[in-house]
């Protein structure tokens, strides 16, 4: 009996010593099949989820991150403002759509020209160790990214990079090892006219050396080796030289670059698109304004205070609402005439113009258009404005009046058909000699779709709307 124990005693002990052996406590790697790639658990760092620049605009292409408002580390709730940024149309806030904690801020604050989709942060789930954070491998280039197969790889996260992978593809899209590229270089072969053997379609460095062994392989091209005959040179033959004139000019910069912002940028492309693309049409017309002036004296007494603009965008509503086809827009191949009577007014900012909406305009007095524009320019130069209150819009009203521009004619903001250019009041005498306020108004239309018999017509009703302002229903 004491022999049996101390027999199970001594196999207890050698059975602990060999699973000791076997270092069990080491990390057990996991591979991935498909690319032949290894990772050890226990190097792996906390996954990122990637932040990627988004389109907060339906034309913008690029954007601008002024300002983050949330640092690496800082946790964040679904809703939280995450950066502020500068779109080719307006600045706006970016927001988490779930919670998390931003582990690391990839594009500095103040950085333009940001591509849409492009990664500009990663996130990790609460509890995570954000210090941790996987970093993602270097972008490839277009080159590289054809080298790598189509389709997401089985095991392997979406944030991890293969940027190590510098193979060729044959013809059929499989990839070439390096040594089957090394002996098609050096006997000038083609992996088209080589027969393949492998697993779908790949091919192997046998199929290679047996395409070589059969005759296949181009024998290098040969090297002259004779001397060739020695030319003589030419005798160079001295030319006069030329002395420079005395002149006391030194030349100088000229001009200084300046950076355009996102949203001058938007305007400089759009603009040179509409000249381009519309057939503008001008026609001009000059409105009394007497009444107007008079009007808002009476008005100013008794605590109204309205501007002469704010008579222009009610006399313009009220004036397409009697001509519904210039309240129309090309769609590309034909024109749309639109049910409502939406007014985009140009706004100049630090940034740029931008043309905020008053929507509705026929269904709204006086006092709520000058409440409506008044708020509207005011966060327009804060850049505070949101998509649906400057994206639209059924006509444009651009005033420089108050810069004393008697008038001019302004560029269509397609897919619009007009835009009105208001000019500054002046007084004039009449043919009493008594003095007037006159204005010009210039109608820039799309001929395509208003065409110059219903600009002419239009204006004249505008006109008249200007000229009497009771037709407008005042307040």
């Amino acid at each position: 009996m004491a022999a049996s124990i101390r027999l199970a005693g001594s196999r207890s002990c050698a059975l602990k010593s060999m699973l000791s052996s076997l270092q069990f406590n080491k990390p057990i790697q996991r591979w991935c099949i498909k690319r032949g790639l290894s990772r050890s658990s226990c190097l792996a760092g906390v996954e990122g989820t990637k932040l990627l620049m988004p389109a907060l605009s339906p034309t913008m292409e690029e954007g601008t991150i002024l300002k983050w408002l949330k640092q690496e580390g800082d946790a964040i709730a679904a809703g939280d403002a995450l950066c502020e940024i500068e779109t080719d149309k307006a600045t706006l806030t970016l927001d988490a759509d779930d919670d998390g904690i931003l582990a690391k801020i990839l594009v500095p604050e103040g950085t333009s020209g940001v591509k849409i989709s492009s990664m500009i942060a990663l996130l990790v789930a609460e509890g995570e160790d954000h210090t941790a954070v996987e970093m993602p491998g270097e972008t490839e280039t277009p080159k590289q990214a054809e080298t790598v197969a189509d389709g997401p790889i089985e095991g392997v996260s979406e944030t991890t990079q293969f940027s190590s992978m510098r193979h060729s593809v044959g013809k059929d899209g499989g990839v070439l090892s390096p040594a089957v590229r090394q002996l098609l270089d050096r006997h000038h072969l083609s992996a088209d006219d080589i027969p393949t053997s492998g697993p779908h379609g790949r091919l192997l460095k046998g199929d290679v050396l047996k395409f070589i062994q059969e005759g296949g392989a181009k024998t290098a091209p040969s090297i002259d080796t004779t001397k060739p005959t020695p030319v003589q040179e030419p005798v160079p033959v001295s030319k006069p030289k030329v002395m420079p004139l005395p002149t006391n000019y030194q030349q100088q910069e000229t001009y200084t670059d300046i950076d355009l912002s996102s949203i001058r940028k938007v305007i400089a492309k759009r603009l040179t698109e509409s000249k381009r693309t519309i057939p503008h049409s001008y026609a001009s017309a000059e409105c009394n304004i007497d009444k107007i002036m008079s009007l808002r004296k009476d008005l100013k007494k008794d605590g109204v205070k309205v501007s002469v603009n704010d008579f222009i965008i009610k006399a313009a509503a009220v004036a397409l609402k009697e001509m519904p086809d210039v309240n129309a827009s090309w769609s590309g191949t034909e024109a749309k005439k639109l049910s409502d009577i939406d007014i985009s007014v140009a706004v100049a900012t630090d940034k740029g113009l931008i043309t905020p909406i008053v929507k509705n305009a026929i269904g709204k007095g006086l006092v709520e258009i000058s409440a409506n524009v008044k708020d509207l320019a005011a966060r327009a130069r804060e850049g505070k404005l949101q998509l649906n209150e400057f994206q639209g819009g059924s006509f444009s009203i651009s005033n420089l009046g108050m810069f004393g521009i008697s008038e001019f004619s302004a560029v269509i903001n397609p897919p619009q058909a007009c835009i009105l250019a208001i000019g500054s009041a002046r007084m004039t005498l009449n043919q009493s000699m008594k003095p007037q306020a006159m204005t010009t108004v210039m109608l820039s239309s799309d001929g395509r779709v208003v065409n110059d018999a219903l600009a002419a017509t239009f204006l004249q009703s505008f006109k008249k709307n200007m000229e009497n302002p009771l037709r407008l229903g005042i307040l």
